[in-house]
């Protein structure tokens, strides 16, 4: 079984077949968010612990963070981040950064095995990112498109994957670190979206052997209920070998979806992950359904 550990000071996470689905929380990221943005441009990060410990308390094991904000001083800002964001969480991060210095930047202050996100199939992006990956013990986000950019022959980007993994291992990097994301694109744009997904994350679960992720909530991308086509897609995945996602873990609709599919694939034993998320707390003045008054009467006998 193909199996990553990725740690914290105090925490160890463990992505595989059969093992628990990972969430891995999407909202410490700037992008699209233009409050967030120009408050992490002051040097205001109140919304990054909330939404840190928010999404913790929601059950995200991992939390993503990102500070990609045009003209700022990204490493210097995701060098911030990975510091608040540890001294306040103790689940391991995805350091995400098209900027291989930032990458460098939070991975010099990490404490613990990160993942990275992410490196492409491109030469330069190949030479630049994996020497930093080896250089720091991480694990890496492969994500399955080139030069040619990304095809909608998932077995196209198959081959982009299955040469992003050998080339890690060309830098002494395993294929248990490299988690490769499919590519997830818009179903509202391209109808066969979810089948080329499918199709794809069964061939690197059976074939190359590798953990897999991907942006959840590209595929419901301009379409009505959001929150309800992410669950759909996320049950679906999980069932063809999906073992990870960055999504936002504070949407009921998302998270049973998670819990619900991890208990029929027998990836939660005896249920016990769904009964301590949705069992309901016996009444007050009760033991476990028996009365205080029953305890009493039975105790004086």
């Amino acid at each position: 079984m193909t199996e990553l550990v990725l740690s914290s000071p105090t925490r160890e996470v463990r992505m595989g077949f059969g093992l628990p689905f990972v969430v891995i929380g999407e909202r410490i990221n700037p992008t699209g968010r233009k409050v967030l943005a120009a408050e992490m441009l002051r040097g205001d990060y109140s919304r990054v612990e909330a939404d840190a410990l928010a999404q913790v308390a929601a059950g995200a094991q991992m939390l993503d963070v990102n500070a990609g904000i045009p003209l700022a001083d990204e490493p210097g800002m995701l060098k911030t981040v990975v510091q608040l964001v540890q001294s306040i969480t103790d689940v391991p991060l995805s350091i995400d950064s098209s900027i291989v210095a930032a990458l460098e930047a939070g991975l010099s202050v990490y404490q613990g095995k990160p993942l990275v996100n992410s490196v492409t199939g491109e030469e330069e992006r190949l030479e630049t990112v994996l020497p930093l990956v080896a250089k720091y013990g991480a694990a890496v986000v492969a994500i399955s498109n080139d030069e040619t950019g990304i095809s909608e022959d998932p077995d196209v980007r198959y081959q982009v994957a299955k040469k992003i993994v050998e080339r890690a291992e060309d830098y002494g990097i395993p294929r248990s670190d490299v988690v490769v994301d499919p590519l997830v694109m818009p179903i509202g744009a391209i109808n066969t979206a979810g089948v080329q997904v499918m199709h794809l994350v069964r061939r690197l679960r059976d074939e190359l052997k590798v953990n897999t992720t991907c942006g959840a909530s590209n595929v419901s991308f301009g379409l009505p209920n959001r929150n309800g086509v992410n669950a759909a897609f996320l049950t679906m995945g999980i069932a063809a070998g999906l073992t990870s996602a960055i999504t936002s873990p504070l949407h009921d609709e998302v998270m049973q979806a998670v819990l619900g599919a991890d208990m029929m694939m027998g990836n939660d034993p005896n249920c016990a992950q769904w009964i301590k998320k949705y069992r309901i707390p016996a009444a007050e003045g009760t033991d476990g359904g028996r009365s205080t008054r029953g305890r009493r009467r039975r105790a004086a006998r």
